[in-house]
């Protein structure tokens, strides 16, 4: 068997499919600071084929991170306690566990605002430490998505 050598450099995006990307893109701006990059509005037949009923695609970016917000209209979230073979969470670094207090307060003042419509009620969990020295909290985007936020002693 012959083996190939590639190398993946890196995440260039995700995905996130909502129902409103009106609120997942205010959402994200508000929360991370995020920005559009770009969007469409017409997509190939493949595209529609894997995504059917998408309207929409905006790029919103903070750091080198980027998102694909992908507008699907009338897709409920799917709750937590189900067990599916999915992606379980996006994990996403920050400096110092003090970066860790400011994203979690935030989250907790943008959810208590009522500003947006969060598809999940569950909280941001507290900030917690590992045996290890690694701080982290969980939390859910509006489509009831759910992130990891982590600083880990040395950013490795």
């Amino acid at each position: 068997m012959s083996t190939a050598t590639t190398t993946v450099t890196g995440i260039h995006h995700v995905g996130v499919q909502t129902a409103d990307v009106a609120n997942a893109l205010a959402w994200y701006r508000a929360f991370l600071g995020a920005e559009p990059a770009w969007s469409l509005d017409t997509f190939s037949e493949l595209t529609h084929s894997r995504l059917p009923g998408i309207t929409q695609l905006v790029e919103i970016g903070v750091g080198t991170l980027r998102l694909h917000l992908f507008h699907r209209p009338g897709r409920p979230p799917i709750p937590p306690t189900e067990s599916l073979v999915q992606f379980q969470h996006v994990c996403l670094a920050v400096s110092t566990p003090g970066d860790l207090d400011v994203l979690r307060e935030r989250w907790e003042r943008l959810y208590d605002s009522g500003e947006f419509t969060f598809a999940l009620t569950e909280r941001s969990t507290p900030i917690v430490v590992d045996d290890e020295g690694v701080h982290s909290f969980y939390a859910y985007d509006v489509n009831g998505l759910e992130l990891e936020f982590t600083c880990v002693p040395g950013g490795s």
